[in-house]
């Protein structure tokens, strides 16, 4: 009996609980009907109008049912323009592309974003012309250290060179310069001195010379991430005046300035990031190339220190004959 009564007792819990659930599903359910029922009462209201009996009220009560009829169509009214706008809003959020976003931006914004492009084309023209530049100097200088390796004087390296242009040629008619010009002297530290200044001066032509180019590098380098952020500022600027003016902050009027001023960030970066690695990659070859350069120096003074040896050699020996 007791089983039988928890049973039971456990059955009216569960009408009871499933009762209660559907009690809000019910009421959601049925409480649309309830506008078609006030209008229907009116329209059921109409033909008894016309009895005899009931004349005064009968008309009355169709003028104050009527205002509530149309209490219902403007919410209808209200869903249906909301959901043009948020339709409109939705392909203008996806036509933001970098070329819509430019085309759009504020003439200062899209002088920075011109500025910075020009920068950037300016960077790969220099590291396209500098890597020939170095590589074609590199090669012909090696391959002119290698013809003057067996040479015993300045006479015999310019034979082996001929009548090439360049470094060392550059080198050797400095040398051969002051050998003449030093004919007489018995110091020959002087004209190694002098030789050595003329070989220094080659040098530092030579440094200034292959570096052309580097300080536009460093000075797109250091500066366009500065001038990116210039169009950021004046661009989300220009946002926030149009947010003051439309008295709205909703993310579809306040992105589309947001974004165009991000750009002129993103294209800044992308000029100034290349042009230290670039700058950065040309100061080791540089290096590289210089170090050659000082070699070809020292084999340009060693020869001249052989000719300067040689004759007096063979003064020596005439004097002694």
């Amino acid at each position: 009996m007791k089983t039988m009564s928890f049973q039971a007792s456990l059955a009216a819990a569960l009408l009871l609980a499933a009762a209660w659930l559907a009690s809000p599903v019910s009421a959601q359910t049925q409480s649309p009907p309830a506008p078609a029922q006030s209008v229907a009462q009116p329209a059921q209201a109409g033909p008894t109008a016309v009895a005899p009996g009931a004349s005064a009220p009968a008309t009355q009560e169709p003028s104050a049912s009527t205002p509530a009829a149309p209490t219902a169509p403007p919410a209808a009214a209200v869903s249906t323009t909301a959901k043009p706008d948020a339709a409109a809003i939705a392909p203008a959020m996806k036509e933001l592309s970098p070329w819509v976003m430019f085309m759009s931006a504020d003439v200062i914004v899209k002088a920075v974003m011109i500025g910075l492009a020009f920068a950037s084309l300016m960077t790969w023209t220099v590291f396209i012309a500098k890597s020939i530049e170095l590589s074609v100097a590199s090669t012909r200088l090696r391959s002119a250290l290698k013809k003057i390796a067996e040479a015993r004087s300045l006479a015999e390296a310019q034979m082996a060179l001929g009548t090439k242009q360049g470094i060392l040629p550059s080198f050797l008619a400095a040398a051969l310069r002051e050998a003449r010009m030093s004919a007489g002297l018995s110091s020959d530290a002087g004209i190694k001195e002098r030789a050595a200044s003329s070989f220094s001066e080659i040098v530092r032509a030579e440094q200034r010379r292959i570096r052309i180019g580097m300080g536009l590098l460093a000075t797109i380098g250091s500066t366009s991430p500065f001038v990116g952020l210039f169009g950021t500022v004046w661009g989300i600027m220009n946002s926030f005046i149009g947010i003051s003016k439309s008295q709205t902050t909703n993310l579809a009027v306040v992105a589309p300035g947001i974004a165009e001023a991000l750009l002129a960030t993103a294209i800044g970066l992308v000029a100034a990031i290349p042009a230290v690695i670039i700058y950065n990659h040309f100061s080791r070859v540089t290096k590289g190339y210089l170090e050659l350069v000082s070699r070809a120096s020292g084999a340009a003074g060693r020869l001249l220190s052989r000719d300067l040896d040689r004759s007096h050699g063979s003064v020596h020996s005439r004097a002694a004959e």
